[in-house]
């Protein structure tokens, strides 16, 4: 890429102020495919100097140009479809078929999500003598995860822009291509000069700037729990409003009443919103909770369901479920958790340490794991592990069953399965999670997406989104 060493402020392509640059590993050969500068403390201050600039312009832009220029950015990601999907699976290990249907599709979706929500958002209402009036929040620093990479940009940036506020982003250093590919389409597209602004580098060095910066208004960042503390706790310094999107340890209850049919549907489905994207997903349906009765029967399908589905292979070949996991740490994480349950008395179902046959061996791989006999208070039931590993729990009644699915730290989503509509839903209304499946639910773009507890605070996707980067001013008359 030509502009992989430079880094995107004030509308322009510029030389960082660093001088040091890292790797960029294909995850499917382990082989370096590309490198990025680390940017510095310094080119933050350059790139919210730049958005400050812009925002004052861009923030009273009529709502219909700013949602028209959104719609003109996902134009031009949907034009470099395929060029994204091969980077995106380069980068993280998602099966190169799924990365153009799911990874390039949601953050294309994303963009043109923000332009019809700012054309339809009520921005100022009567209420008594006061008008109420909602506006752009200001510069919003936003910090992205590597699991899907561009879609968790766009459903920021996008929404933030929408909404009159500019932009600082520092993509993963794990996955900052595609972050790149965007950069470069919003240059093409045009926008005012400060609108984005896109620094890459580590955590450590330009995360940290971002968070702890006096010229930014608001953060929003998706990551790891212990990342998302820092994060808020720099950004209290300056009083910076903070949106957090963090881990996950999502439990799937398939409750007793479910025919054999509708069960073994269940768990196969399970099975899949597990190892999506293998397993790198945070609202990974990772424990399934069944009925003691059943146990042996859930195991039967989820090992078939395995066998049949979730053999690791080469990400580029076609109809593969299951590639590589994104880098070379994540596949000593999840294989030390592997060890841990063994360690711990959980039962293998299928899976384990060996490592899969048939693959690059430079790859990041690991064997689909299945554990059951799982206790909540075992390790793998209660850290979010991060890759393909599913424990599946037994339960006695409905009341232990809620009990075992909220007891963890974190509550970002959930499953209920049910052969009564009324009761799934009944069941996921007690669930503490800010989204719950019901009998297999679809994944809604437009719902608000966020958790409860350590899984974070603030909300992304829809009005609900739009409105984290607005402020609420009251105008007495």
């Amino acid at each position: 890429m030509a502009n992989e060493h430079r880094i995107y402020v004030g509308g322009s392509w510029i030389e960082s102020e660093g001088t040091t640059t890292l790797d960029v590993h294909d995850s499917s050969n382990g082989q370096v495919f590309a490198s990025i500068v680390l940017g510095t403390a310094s080119d933050i201050d350059k790139a919210v100097a730049a958005a400050r600039e812009a925002f004052v312009g861009w923030s009273t832009r009529p709502v219909e140009e700013r949602a028209a220029l959104m719609d003109e950015v996902a134009d031009g990601l949907e034009a470099r479809v395929g060029e994204l999907a091969t980077i995106i699976t380069r980068e993280t290990g998602m099966p190169r078929w799924m990365s153009e249907r799911i990874q390039v599709t949601l953050a294309v979706g994303d963009f043109r999500a923000a332009a019809a929500v700012a054309r339809s958002f009520s921005f100022e209402e009567e209420l008594g003598n006061s008008l109420i009036v909602r506006e752009a929040a200001g510069v919003v620093g936003c910090i992205t995860p590597w699991n899907y990479p561009l879609h968790q940009i766009a459903a920021k940036v996008a929404y933030a822009m929408a909404a009159g506020c500019t932009v600082v982003l520092k993509p993963s250093e794990v996955a900052p291509l595609d972050a790149l590919v965007l950069a470069e389409v919003i240059d093409e597209v045009g926008l005012p000069a400060g609108v984005f602004n896109l620094v890459t580098g580590t955590g450590p060095e330009v995360g940290a700037a971002i968070a702890s910066h006096p010229g930014v208004d608001v953060v929003s960042f998706t990551g790891s729990e212990r990342a998302g503390q820092l994060v808020a706790e720099l950004a209290s310094q300056t009083l910076a409003r903070v949106s957090l999107e963090l881990g996950g340890k999502s439990p799937n209850l398939l409750l007793d009443d479910l025919d054999d049919a509708t069960f073994e549907r269940a768990v196969r489905a399970g099975v899949g919103r597990c190892f999506l994207n293998s397993g790198q997903t945070c609202l990974a349906l990772t424990r399934m909770l069944v009925p003691r009765a059943r146990l042996a029967e859930a195991e039967a399908v989820a090992a078939d369901e395995v066998a049949r589905k979730y053999v690791p292979a080469d990400p580029f070949a076609d109809r593969v479920r299951l590639g590589p996991l994104a880098s070379a740490a994540q596949v000593e994480r999840v294989t030390a958790y592997v060890r841990t349950g063994i360690e711990e008395g959980a039962k293998v179902v299928a899976g384990g340490l060996d490592r899969p046959a048939d693959v690059d061996p430079g790859g990041f791989y690991v064997a689909p794991t299945v554990f059951s006999e799982v206790r909540n208070d075992m390790t793998i039931a209660q850290e979010e592990i991060f890759g393909p590993v599913l424990s599946i729990l037994p339960y006695d009644d409905e009341e232990e069953a809620v009990a075992i699915a909220n007891d963890t730290p974190y509550g970002l989503g959930g499953g209920v399965w049910s052969a009564d509509p009324e009761r799934a839903l009944a069941v996921a209304r007690r669930l503490r999670a800010g989204q719950v499946e019901v009998n297999g639910g679809a994944f809604n773009p437009d719902a608000p997406f966020g958790g409860y507890k350590r899984s974070g605070y603030g909300r992304e996707y829809g009005v609900f989104g739009f409105e984290e980067f607005l402020q609420v001013k009251a105008l007495q008359r």
